[in-house]
């Protein structure tokens, strides 16, 4: 066997209460633990709340809902451990019609206290495919969102542990409540890290991809934050990457205030905060969405260092008092 569920709730602090393990559909149980042939199953079976489920190294194509509080998904390899979808926002369902951006996520968090270690989430629509065909092409699909990793609903305290989020537009939406990211890896090209939620991302990697173009090559953030909520999104010391060499520097955004609707009291709230920026991020920083200014937003760094890390009116700097009451107050509600 080669994970011992002794050594794995040791380990985690964790007490496992299912597995799923495709390779393994001859046994019901596996040292006591019963086995599922997919997550969805083991989630359902969940009683109301409260569980923790084990899953094997395996790809694992399923769209996911998870609608238990309190439920903790434990992966026994980052790389290895992989939830997966593969529809955009334009995908054609049935019936005829689409599942739009936000039904479109491989996974979906309706509930509070989601945690989740050592899986990749990841929506595997073929977006450059789509993306590179000309807009003349009759076949090419409008509405390319596909994302990997949804917040909805009733979802708060959600959790997160070297989990890795791939997709390209729209990969991950934290939509609702607060959020940990620990040690991740999140990549994408449009808008990949998106919605109104709060989060702190600490000791994060997050990875550009390149779309081929020599001038734009997209956005890290679209925040929706509510002029209501102090603070947004915070990358703690994090690392903004390019997964490829060959991206050509200053062609990514650090982000765009997203105003869903034309709503005007979605004010973008994000701080990089002490993170080491590659040279593929555009020396103004942050641009313009739907005809909203970034310097009506609240879009900041505080002493970024790396090629890409700049201090211009465009990308402007939190003083270090600000800085420290930002990085608390999200500190204070998201991690636990």
């Amino acid at each position: 066997m080669r994970y011992n569920m002794v050594e794995l709730e040791s380990k985690y602090r964790q007490t496992i209460d299912s597995i799923v393990d495709s390779t393994k559909l001859e046994h019901k149980t596996i040292q006591g633990k019963p086995v599922y042939r997919s997550i969805q199953e083991a989630i359902d079976d969940i009683d109301e709340s409260d569980g923790c489920i084990f899953i094997a190294k395996g790809v694992y194509v399923e769209k996911l809902m998870v609608n238990k509080a309190s439920v903790t998904l434990l992966g026994e390899s980052r790389d290895q451990t992989i939830l997966t979808y593969d529809v955009a926002s334009g995908t054609e369902k049935a019936d005829g019609s689409t599942y739009g951006t936000f039904g479109s996520a491989s996974v979906i968090v309706q509930k509070p206290n989601f945690t989740a270690f050592n899986i990749t989430f990841e929506n595997r629509f073929d977006f450059m495919k789509e993306y590179l065909k000309k807009d003349n092409d009759p076949t090419k699909m409008k509405n390319l969102q596909a994302v990997a990793f949804r917040t909805a609903d009733q979802s708060d305290q959600t959790k997160l542990e070297n989990c890795y989020f791939k997709g390209y537009q729209d990969t991950l939406l934290v939509d609702q409540g607060t959020h940990y990211f620990h040690k991740c890896v999140v990549e994408g090209a449009i808008d990949f890290i998106f919605g109104a939620g709060q989060a702190v991302f600490e000791s994060c990697d997050i990875i550009s991809l390149n779309l081929q173009d020599p001038i734009h090559n997209g956005f890290v953030t679209a925040a929706s934050t509510s002029i209501d909520v102090p603070y947004g999104y915070l990358f703690d010391q994090c690392r903004l990457q390019r997964k490829s060499n060959e991206m050509p520097d200053h062609t990514v955004y650090l982000g765009r205030p997203w105003h869903p609707g034309g709503d005007p009291n979605a004010i973008a709230s994000v701080l990089y905060y002490q993170c080491e920026v590659d040279a593929h991020i555009k020396e103004e920083g942050w641009t313009e969405m739907g005809g909203y200014s970034p310097l009506d937003a609240r879009l900041y760094e505080y002493d970024n260092h790396g090629s890409g890390a700049v201090i211009n009116t465009n990308r402007r700097s939190v003083p270090q008092q600000e800085a420290e009451k930002w990085r608390h107050y999200l500190h204070q509600i998201c991690v636990r």
